[in-house]
């Protein structure tokens, strides 16, 4: 018999995942404190509750996809409301190591394991089940939880103990927000060059100088539209805090992140924080006054 899954949190994440796990037939119960995303989760078929413990009540295994530590926080207070025996809770954002290891400790004290596992991707990839999973804890939660993770990702890799998850994530983030980087400075070197973006992007897109942040943020960077967003350029700049912290913590160096946090900081001060993380190539052109010499097809 397949596990009732709960969702607390049903944002851009949490909304993809509950569709991929009803659309599976799975039982979904949620929450989520803005009324009209329950409202929404409902019109698809899941069971909307007024709490993160009435959530846990009907649930076997409880998803967290949260935006903010104060988030989790409240959640953690929440979802242990409603703990029952066999009850398995999987923390699923990116946050500091203390604030999850925190959550881990109070879900402890009624018998809750907590599961770190942070996921890879985009809104974009949660929508077509394309997340890449970093799964964290015991191997018996793993276990009981495999099958829910390949519905909501095309690769899951468990990583052992609790935090390994997030450890992977802060990795894997450290290198979208340099790429994403990186493809804004490519495409204002071109734009600068009088070149015409849609062309850069092609022939980029075919040389060993690509990569996937390239090919799904470029052609956001070649519209010169990053709305809606896959993932605000506010978020990457969290996260890339959060991974500066932990880098400095364990004492390695990141020159490159270091040069680009800067550069998202300015951005979000000029109001781009709610755009996709693309929208740092319109923060560079507008730096260098930059004029494009053409339009691209997008």
């Amino acid at each position: 018999m397949k596990e009732r899954i709960g969702v607390v949190g049903i944002g851009v994440m949490g909304s993809a995942m509950s569709g991929h796990l009803l659309e599976a037939g799975y039982e979904v119960n949620g929450f989520d404190v803005v009324p009209e995303r329950v409202e929404a989760f409902a019109e698809r078929g899941g069971i909307p509750h007024p709490s993160g413990a009435a959530v846990a009540r009907a649930s076997d295994v409880v998803l967290l996809s949260l935006p903010s530590v104060a988030s989790l926080d409240a959640a953690t207070e929440d979802v242990a409301g409603g703990a029952h025996d066999d009850l398995i809770v999987v923390e699923m954002g990116v946050f500091p190591m203390d604030a999850k290891e925190r959550s881990r400790d109070h879900f402890a004290e009624f018998g809750v394991e907590l599961m770190d596992v942070p996921v890879s991707g985009t809104g974009l990839q949660a929508a077509d089940a394309t997340l890449v999973v970093f799964a964290s804890g015991s191997s018996e939660a793993f276990e009981r939880t495999a099958p829910i993770f390949s519905v909501i990702g095309r690769s899951t890799h468990y990583l052992g103990k609790f935090g390994n998850g997030s450890i992977m994530k802060y990795i894997a983030n450290l290198l979208v927000a340099v790429h994403n980087l990186s493809t804004a400075e490519a495409h204002a070197l071109g734009i600068a060059a009088g070149m015409d973006p849609a062309l850069v992007q092609k022939v980029m897109s075919d040389g060993v100088g690509s990569s996937k942040i390239f090919d799904i943020r470029g052609p956001m960077m070649v519209a010169d539209r990053y709305d809606p967003p896959s993932a605000r350029l506010s978020i990457i700049l969290k996260d890339a805090r959060i991974i500066k912290g932990f880098a400095e913590g364990v004492g390695a160096p990141t020159p490159l992140l270091d040069a680009a946090i800067p550069v998202y900081e300015q951005s979000e001060e000029e109001a781009l924080g709610d755009l996709d993380a693309a929208a740092l190539c319109r923060h560079l052109e507008w730096l260098a006054g930059l004029q494009r010499a053409t339009e691209g097809p997008y």
